[in-house]
């Protein structure tokens, strides 16, 4: 089944009203077992292209994953990362920052756990986590101490939003694929899953009170994330608004969009030189006898 992937791109320079954004869409996967038969074949495809990566040991690819609680980030990574190889990806979830990050700026934490060349990195979260939880919660920012900046300023935020552009295209430049995704969830099923927390035994460690408490402000983050991505979708780095009300849905489209970005590298397994596969060559002569 063929995904149009492009409609779920944010275009660079675009004003981004997240309400005229839709939370669901098409259903890519059928009744029955479809869904696991259409997942299995994108993580096998997802698996292939990891291998190619490690091999050409060329570029990097740096997942970024940004959503409201509940929106299904821990699952989608768990999901789409099955089959790839431990020794070549690497899960960083960035929380609330320590003393010693706020002595730094605030793109040090995150640019230290950047992937290197074949490999590939996920953010659970990540510095967008500065315009955003940041912008809504501004106690945060003066804790970060900016000189001259006591108080956050329309400037405060335009200025961040140029520091991660120029930041993704120096990484862009230097063999870094950034995919980023906005798992865009309805604030109706965010109650639904929040209900589900709780009547579930098995899901009650996944629920707080700090849950509730952030979702007083949903309209703050969701004017936070509309200007975020309007300001920071690139050609080389744009966003990617995914449809989250279904998980399963969420997650296919977000495969398809991972292993055609990596096609789309043309990537091959390195060649030898003719003095290589002689090596080769008499290695395995001594190898048979």
């Amino acid at each position: 089944m063929t995904i149009h992937l492009q409609r779920f791109i944010v275009p660079k320079g675009a004003t981004v009203d997240l309400d005229r954004w839709a939370t669901t869409t098409k259903r890519e996967y059928n009744a029955g077992n479809h869904y696991k038969e259409q997942l299995l074949s994108d993580v096998d495809e997802l698996s292939r292209l990891q291998r190619l990566l490690y091999a050409s040991d060329s570029y990097s690819v740096l997942l970024i994953f940004q959503a409201m609680d509940a929106a299904g980030k821990d699952g989608s990574i768990s999901h789409l990362l099955t089959g790839v190889n431990p020794q070549g990806c690497e899960v960083f979830s960035f929380k609330q920052p320590s003393a010693a990050e706020l002595d730094q700026d605030f793109l040090w934490r995150t640019t230290r756990k950047l992937p290197a060349r074949g490999r590939i990195g996920v953010f659970n979260r990540s510095y967008y986590e500065e315009v955003l939880i940041v912008r809504v919660h501004e106690e945060i920012f003066r804790r970060e101490r900016i000189p001259q900046e006591p108080v956050a300023t329309a400037s405060t935020w335009k200025g961040r939003y140029r520091s991660i552009v120029d930041l993704e295209k120096h990484l862009h430049r230097n063999g870094t694929i950034i995919i980023k995704f906005f798992l865009h969830l309805s604030k109706d099923e965010q109650r639904k899953r929040f209900i589900e927390r709780i009547d579930d035994p098995e899901k009650n460690w996944k629920f707080s009170q700090a849950d509730i408490a952030e979702r007083k402000y949903w309209n703050d983050y969701m004017t936070a994330y509309g200007e975020c991505l309007s300001a920071t979708s690139t050609k080389a780095a744009p966003w990617h608004v995914i449809p989250a009300d279904d998980k399963k849905n969420a997650r296919l489209i977000m495969s398809r969009i991972v292993i055609e970005r990596l096609r789309e590298l043309k990537l091959r397994f390195p060649k030898l030189s003719r003095v290589q596969q002689t090596e080769l060559r008499t290695i395995r002569k001594q190898l048979s006898r």
